[in-house]
């Protein structure tokens, strides 16, 4: 086996040396920058960004995220913050800057002077503060901060009164809440009822013990009974001032955006004085005046969801979006006048998901992006005639942008690189690159470039899949291939999607074609093929990665005799499925995947994706039989492929239960089976968790293949 995987290694390399570029290799993951935070100046001459870098710590192998803001002015860019920035925003009259870092282990609100000097705090918020936005005159910042419940209780200024929730706190056997008021008794556990509250109250706040009465009760990273709530606060742009609070009482609010004028700001909420939070999966949209009195509920009704408020630059109009709740949809993008009502609300029809609204000055048209057939475009809909422009192509991703007069600047993502700044005119037709944070040191790599495919499946949807040859591809060979599946289910890749970028080029590196396709299910192609998979989690998507596969082998270069199949999350539910049903692949890696559906909804915080998907809950009979039949543990017999397990340690999302029962069930069998846990990681251990630990993920994924499939 060894003399194997060395000439695996050598043969690649003497081709690529031809070329005078290297193959990319894992540790490239660490080179990548991404640009995000885009934003012109009000001059339209210069742009603000971030760029999120990965850099070294002082422990040998361990690196760090690193994010800073750059700007771009004169044809050139430069770096603003050394001490970390993000959530910038610029002042109207251009002078200042606000971003968000950290002081004192909290995110707190400084101002940059661009004309020189350094960052000034001006919060000193015990709470953070984040997201903080300009008032239209300059003089004032809104920011939102988050508060713990019990702090809330007795805070005079967001709680003023000393008031207790109205919605019930779910603590049985206690009424009207009265357990949340702060206990005068002193501790002690042979004491008196009061008396032994209080003492098991303190061993709550010294984590001695965890006492969950919470729906919501697992985080990313951990069990917890602890709410908390996001709050509105304005102050005067000044550092010293004191800060006001715009919001009030048990409720989040969020998206806040002030009207033309600033007398006024927009925000989502929901304010429902008879439902936990936990329960209320509805969003209201509010108008406030900007002391934060008035407040009035502009859009809302039960089983609906009103979100991202944003006003037209005169402040006449509102866009927003809507749409149902607990159910996998497609919200709708609308606007209406801002002192209208329901009845005058116009849609604008655009069958994909929506995000990032901006109006163009003349408020004529509204821009956002959507994703859509593999890439994140940028549309514009106008609102004229209710026509929406897909203005970029679907071979590349806009993870950020801004408008200013004729200038649109945004982030994109493409094949050749995963991330840089562009510039445009608005008509979008020709692009212009102004940075080179990935440019150069990709110059000198291969790459592979994913080559597209469609077909129609069983139920007439046309499917997108994409084929990528070997690096070290030679006409008339044959090689091995991985099949990547993506999660969700309703994520969505392609060319335009970075999130796999480096995963992908580093397989090709390896002497490996890559397939991966959007089944149904997937976001990207509208309603109906996103609930293409209700209650079918299994066969149907099966079928359409398959078939996928079954096409680019048919192109003739790839060696059936040597196949792999790999993917995350829900698609570590659809690798265990599949080699519980289909006995093709040599070998198989399933990460922080779901195998017991049953139990998922016990254990995951993503359980609402029973419910959603299936129409019921494990102890409803029909939904019963669905779920035992899309559950793939109950296949475990079938599994014959070589198979290796991820989940991160502190893994909430689909919980790692999941994996345990599927390794210890092969385990028990005799399977070929070697199980990974990742201690402290979480589900964004791929994405953003620690970059050691993504290595070894990527490594561990390739070597177990290698053992099983003859290079």
């Amino acid at each position: 086996m060894k003399k194997l995987v060395l000439i695996f290694f050598l043969i690649p390399l003497s081709l690529f040396a031809q070329s005078g570029k290297s193959p990319m290799k894992v540790t490239d993951l660490l080179k990548v920058k991404q640009v995000s935070g885009v934003s012109i100046h009000p001059d339209g001459q210069r742009i603000l960004y971030s760029v999120n870098s990965i850099e070294p710590e002082a422990t040998k192998w361990e690196y760090r995220y690193n994010n800073q803001l750059w700007l771009y002015a004169n044809g050139s860019s430069r770096q603003l913050t050394s001490g970390g920035g993000g959530q910038a925003a610029w002042s109207p009259d251009g002078k200042q800057l606000a971003f968000v870092r950290a002081a004192e282990g909290r995110p707190q609100i400084f101002l940059l002077n661009l004309d020189g000097g350094e960052p000034v705090q001006l919060t000193q918020s015990k709470y953070g503060a984040g997201q903080p936005k300009w008032s239209p005159d300059g003089s004032k910042i809104v920011f939102s901060v988050n508060i713990p419940l019990a702090e809330l209780i007795t805070d005079p200024v967001f709680n003023p009164g000393g008031k207790m929730p109205e919605w019930p706190y779910e603590k049985p056997g206690f009424t009207n809440n009265s357990n949340l008021q702060p206990s005068k008794a002193i501790p002690n556990p042979d004491g008196n009822t009061e008396e032994i509250r209080a003492y098991l109250a303190q061993n709550e706040k010294d984590r001695k013990a965890k006492v969950i009465t919470k729906l919501n009760l697992q985080e990313e990273a951990t069990v917890s009974n602890e709410m908390s709530f996001s709050h509105l606060m304005i102050m005067d742009a000044k550092p010293g001032s004191k800060a006001t609070a715009l919001t009030n009482g048990f409720y989040s609010f969020n998206g806040a955006a002030f009207t033309g004028n600033g007398a006024q700001l927009l925000v989502s909420t929901d304010i429902d004085p008879t439902e936990h939070p936990d329960r209320s999966l509805e969003s209201e949209i509010y108008l406030v005046q900007a002391d934060g009195s008035g407040m009035k509920k502009l859009l809302g009704k039960k089983d609906m969801s009103y979100n991202s408020p944003t006003p037209s630059p005169s402040g006449k109009w509102l866009a927003f979006q809507y749409g149902p709740t607990g159910f996998v949809s497609v919200p709708a993008l609308a606007i209406m006048p801002l002192g209208g009502t329901e009845k005058d609300i116009v849609t604008i029809p655009f069958d994909r998901n929506k995000g990032n609204l901006v109006w163009s000055a003349d408020e004529q048209a509204i821009w956002f992006t959507a994703q859509s057939n593999g890439g994140t475009v940028l549309c514009k809909a106008n609102l004229s005639n209710k026509k929406v422009e897909v203005l970029t192509d679907y071979n590349s991703g806009i993870s950020s942008y801004d408008i200013k007069g004729n200038l649109v600047a945004f982030s994109k993502i493409m094949v050749e690189n995963p991330s840089e700044l562009y510039t445009s005119d608005l008509s979008l037709k020709q692009h212009q690159r102004i940075s080179n944070f990935n440019h150069d040191w990709l110059s000198e790599r291969i790459l592979s470039m994913p080559e597209k495919r469609t077909f129609k499946n069983e139920k007439g949807m046309t499917v997108e899949y994409w084929v990528m040859k070997p690096a070290n591809y030679q006409a008339g060979k044959k090689y091995p291939a991985i099949l990547e599946i993506h999660g969700g289910p309703s994520a969505m890749w392609g060319p335009g999607e970075a999130s796999m970028w480096h995963e992908f080029q580093y397989y090709a590196a390896q002497g490996y074609a890559v397939v991966y396709s959007n089944p149904r299910g997937s976001g990207g192609y509208g309603l109906d093929f996103l609930r293409g998979n209700i209650n079918d989690w299994g066969t149907g998507p099966t079928n359409d990665v398959l078939t996928a596969l079954d096409k680019a082998v048919g192109e003739g270069f790839i060696d059936t005799a040597r196949l792999a199949v790999t993917g995350g999350s829900y698609a570590g539910y659809l690798t265990a499925w599949i080699i519980s049903h289909d006995q093709r692949f040599k070998a198989a890696c399933a990460q922080r995947g779901v195998y017991d559906l049953r139990t998922f909804f016990g254990e995951g915080n993503a359980w609402r994706l029973v419910p959603n998907y299936f129409g019921g809950y494990p102890w409803n009979a029909a939904t019963k039989t669905i779920l035992e039949r899309e559950s793939p543990i109950n296949y475990v017999e079938n599994i014959k492929t070589p198979f290796i397990i991820f989940h991160g340690e502190n893994d909430l999302r689909t919980g790692v239960i999941q994996s345990e029962m599927l390794y210890k069930s092969l385990k028990v069998l005799g399977r070929t089976v070697e199980y990974v846990r990742h201690p402290g990681a979480t589900h964004e251990i791929t994405r953003s968790g620690n970059n050691r630990q993504r290595i070894d993920q990527m490594l561990r994924t390739m070597e177990f293949f290698n053992r099983f499939i003859q290079q």
